[in-house]
């Protein structure tokens, strides 16, 4: 039964993949603001998490894995936040 489980988790995987790749070509660039702070959002609950599996006690893979989690959750909320200012800068008067 587990090579069935891991098969069906690689189509989600993959079915994740194209949806997600058709979805992000189809959003119009007036859409990419909010969408970029729903993002941010959302890494920011990815953030505490991770840092609930990497404070763990004991020091096992989960551990390096929420590190792990930390750094590229972090990356993407300020990358998203820096993004989303310079966007919103462009809507500015001068």
């Amino acid at each position: 039964m587990e090579g069935f489980e891991l098969l069906m988790l690689i189509y989600v995987f993959v079915l994740a993949i194209f949806v997600g790749f058709e979805l992000i070509t189809k959003v119009p660039p007036t859409l990419h603001t909010p969408l970029m702070s729903g993002s941010n959002a959302i890494s920011g609950i990815t953030i505490v998490g991770a840092i609930l599996s990497a404070g763990m006690e004991e020091f096992t893979i989960s551990t390096i894995l929420g590190l792990v989690a930390i750094i590229f959750a972090t990356i993407n909320v300020v990358g998203g936040f820096l993004v989303t200012d310079r966007m919103l800068k462009m809507f500015k008067k001068k």
